[in-house]
């Protein structure tokens, strides 16, 4: 070989080298995520996602969110939803970010044949569990509440929302976070963004992989027996371009006499939740609609929602329930089996890890 082709020859193999090293440090460069965090909804959001451009959306995603809560915040007397509860007759929709959440809020009430029912908000005020003064109610004050409590009494149109009782009231505790999630997630894939892990209070988004540990995004999921002081998890989970929530009481319930009461309202008896579940993790497309299933899976209870979740294959769930004996029993759907390991059990394994 004369020295012409060994030139060329090592002017491409220099080339290639060059090459190689500037991907690789390009990739590498990639793999450090950016983070916001914050306080919204009574609680806090951290969102991690990676971005060529290094770019901050601080400001974007806090401006966003001042604007969902002006939709959907019941402890904000000028939002949307406090003028509805005020009126007589309904309001007309100024801000985007109402009528969306309601009508997946309608869906799900109908699918679960109403556990899920976001016209609790009276009830939700009587057991100390909003922003109304807290009532301790007895029976008859619950039966005369109950009288104007249905989902079906509120119509949604193209810019309004109207009830057929002015008692009707709405509640935005089972499905704000989740809603406001979502529109950080819309926002940020507007900008580009491939690969996020957006959570608010625990409900939330994962998007395309971890780029960081180039595999999917890994979660745990708390122990019922969890304290604040104490909080540990039952299950781990690998998901990619899923939602997630958990709903259960964990922190936030009243004790009266001795007797634990649940945050979660059932709408069918009017009461706080008093069932043998303790724990829903629900996995579905959207942040909205695993939010809202998980409030009313806490409703119906385990048994119910055994038998219910068959015929509703667009999301996954993993519940913790107390047994007949005390003990805490599981039950995991299908599609969610190779994605979950639960601790102290050798039946299930994570993907991609």
């Amino acid at each position: 070989m004369d020295n012409r082709k060994k030139n060329i020859i090592y002017s491409i193999v220099l080339m290639a080298a060059i090459l190689v090293v500037y991907y690789y440090r390009k990739n590498n460069t990639q793999q450090e995520p950016m983070r916001l965090e914050g306080a919204t909804m009574g609680t806090t959001y951290h969102i991690t996602y990676f971005d060529d451009g290094k770019r901050s959306f601080q400001r974007e995603v806090d401006s966003l969110l001042v604007m969902v809560n002006k939709s959907i915040n019941n402890y904000d007397s000028t939002s949307e939803v406090s003028r509805f509860n005020r009126s007589r007759r309904g309001v007309k929709v100024e801000l985007p970010y109402l009528l969306p959440p309601l009508q997946i809020s309608k869906k799900v009430y109908e699918a679960s044949g109403g556990a899920f029912d976001p016209t609790v908000m009276p009830l939700v005020n009587a057991w100390g569990f909003g922003p109304g003064k807290r009532l301790d109610p007895d029976s008859a004050f619950i039966d005369s509440v109950k009288a104007f409590i249905g989902f079906n009494r509120v119509t949604l149109s193209r810019d309004s929302i109207t009830k057929s009782d002015p008692r009707v009231q709405l509640d935005f505790g089972g499905i704000g976070q989740g809603w406001g999630a979502d529109v950080i997630t819309d926002f940020l894939q507007s900008k580009g963004i491939k690969h996020m892990l957006v959570e608010v209070g625990g409900e939330g988004m994962a998007v395309g992989t971890n780029l960081q540990s180039g595999k999917p995004w890994y979660l745990g999921i708390l122990d019922p027996n969890s304290t604040r002081e104490n909080q540990f998890f039952k299950a781990y989970v690998s998901i990619s371009d899923r939602s997630f929530t958990t709903s259960g009481s964990y922190f936030n319930y009243h004790v009266v006499d001795g007797v634990k009461y649940s945050h979660t309202i059932d709408p069918a008896t009017g009461y706080p939740a008093r069932k043998a579940l303790l724990s829903a993790s629900v996995f579905a497309p959207d942040a909205t609609t695993a939010d809202v299933w998980g409030t009313a899976l806490m409703s119906m209870g385990h048994e119910r929602a055994i038998e219910l979740l068959p015929s509703h294959p667009e999301i996954d769930v993993f519940l913790i329930y107390s047994g007949e004996d005390g003990q805490l029993q599981t039950y995991v759907t299908e599609g969610l089996k190779p994605y979950l390991t639960i601790e102290g059990e050798q039946t299930t394994s994570i993907e991609g890890q």
